[in-house]
């Protein structure tokens, strides 16, 4: 395969996405491939490796890729190709992640409750370390995107219930909006504000479910998305006036 240098510092990451997601999407790369090393994709792309790492998690999130620590990335066995797809050109607008935001409400504070009730013991250890992970992520000052999806995740695995993480496959990267959306950090004190504050309503997701309280869960998810969707709709509020 052949990655083309990118030419323009606009959304590199999404570029090389794109890049990756056609050659897998195509056949060029095969079920079982490993893509290029790290390096590798740096040099033929030309660019850094964080735009590298983020273009293979959106990979991972559409469920086009899988990774294994220590060895690489490789396409997944059968890449995913949603019967449910929410198209990347249509989350531009805070209406389309407004209207994503409230679908995940149905689902996620179910998740919670069910979750609470069945997690395994292993289960319940995945959450707690999605939270700390995320901790750590705020901590470097990184936007915690990836650990923030990861949570969520672990969440929906421990329902015990495959379709609520194949919900979550397959709205992929648009389920944290944060990448796309700018200004709603600075408006709540800067990134680590912001994201102190939605840690907060992460451990109390987290201890309701390690505690076996289902209602408690569900009731956290639900304070948890809706906060969220409340700052959204402020941060659309105020771009239309001022439009």
């Amino acid at each position: 395969m052949r990655i083309r240098p990118l030419a323009t510092e606009h959304k590199l990451s999404r570029q090389l996405f794109e890049q990756l997601a056609g050659e897998i999407r195509s056949g060029r790369l095969a079920p079982g491939d490993r893509l290029p090393t790290e390096h590798e994709l740096t040099r033929a792309a030309r660019v850094s490796r964080t735009v590298v790492r983020e273009a293979v998690a959106a990979l991972r999130a559409e469920g086009l890729v899988v990774t294994r620590q220590g060895v690489g990335a490789f396409v997944a066995p059968e890449p995913q190709h949603s019967p449910f797809p929410i198209e990347p050109v249509r989350r531009r607008s805070l209406e389309d992640i407004l209207n994503v935001m409230e679908l995940r409400l149905g689902v996620e504070i179910e998740s919670a409750g069910i979750a609470a009730e069945r997690a395994t013991k292993s289960q319940v250890r995945s959450i707690a370390a999605a939270l700390q992970a995320l901790e750590q992520a705020i901590e470097s000052d990184r936007s915690a995107v990836e650990e923030d999806i990861a949570f969520h995740r672990a969440i929906a695995e421990a329902t015990g219930n495959a379709e609520f993480p194949r919900f979550l496959q397959f709205i992929g990267r648009h389920l944290i909006p944060r990448r796309t959306v700018a200004g709603l950090p600075e408006r709540m004190g800067g990134q680590r504000a912001y994201l102190a504050l939605i840690q907060e309503e992460h451990q109390r997701i987290y201890h309701a479910i390690a505690e076996r309280d289902a209602k408690a869960a569900r009731d956290a998810m639900r304070r948890h998305l809706t906060r969220s969707l409340e700052r959204y709709r402020k941060l659309a509020a105020e771009q239309k006036k001022a439009a």
